[in-house]
């Protein structure tokens, strides 16, 4: 068990899936404005940058795991131009914004929208030709079975594209990030959302969860045979790229 998955939503007992999907309803009317504010909008250049790792494969189909709001998979539709990307999450709360932003845009016929559990996905075995997820497999009750079930799911020369964000590892990035997602960042993820709890356990969440050379290992343990990453804006986010 990796130490991410002990760590909880509000501090409670049971099963983190559940937690984590109660968390995501209750601040999903504010999460996309929370999620742009608190990164200064820096949070989309990360998303392309994720995107351009894909280009060079032009994938047909695409799945976007933990979609949330469905940023990553409205952005991959308008930017890679895909037969069809599928988006799931297990917060319906999250995927509702996420429908209305997909009708916005005019993608109904190309980007779908799915309740799924992660880690039981209901996908025959190598239907996809790329994967990606921003943010999200951080929260993962099980990241080893998830990862395994990514792999599953995706066709052998298959893409994996993520983004997480982690900790900086440099002085002094890290003291200065320390400071920020322990004050500012709970404080105001309670302002707006009004749910202290959703954005301490971020905090947490991020500080717990395997970066960097021990992430690339965990991929190549989940069935990719290949794995790289790289640091992104002082190393507060990290991009990893992995190939079945």
């Amino acid at each position: 068990m990796y130490k991410q998955e002990e760590i909880k939503p509000y501090g409670k007992q049971g099963a983190k899936e559940k937690l984590v999907e109660e968390m995501f309803d209750n601040i999903a009317p504010t999460y996309d404005t929370l999620n742009h504010r608190l990164s200064w909008n820096i949070d989309k250049g990360w998303r392309r940058s994720a995107i351009r790792q894909l280009a060079p494969g032009k994938p047909k189909r695409i799945l976007d795991i933990a979609t949330g709001t469905g940023d990553f998979a409205i952005l991959a539709a308008q930017a890679l131009c895909p037969e069809k990307i599928v988006g799931i999450d297990i917060s319906e709360g999250m995927l509702k914004v996420a429908r209305e932003k997909v009708k916005h845009a005019h993608l109904e016929g190309k980007v779908e929208m799915r309740k799924e559990d992660c880690l039981a996905m209901s996908f025959p075995d190598n239907t996809f030709d790329a994967a990606t997820s921003a943010f999200g497999i951080r929260n993962f009750q099980d990241l080893d079975k998830g990862l395994a079930e990514i792999c599953r799911v995706m066709k052998p020369g298959g893409q994996l594209s993520l983004v997480e964000l982690t900790t900086p590892v440099s002085f002094p990035m890290k003291q200065l990030f320390k400071i920020y997602s322990h004050t500012i960042l709970p404080v105001y993820g309670k302002l707006i959302s009004k749910d202290k709890g959703a954005y301490q356990y971020l905090t947490a969440s991020i500080e717990a969860f395997p970066q960097g050379e021990q992430m690339v290992g965990i991929l190549k343990k989940a069935g990719f045979s290949q794995a790289s990453f790289r640091r992104l804006t002082f190393g507060i986010c990290t991009m990893y790229y992995a190939q079945k």
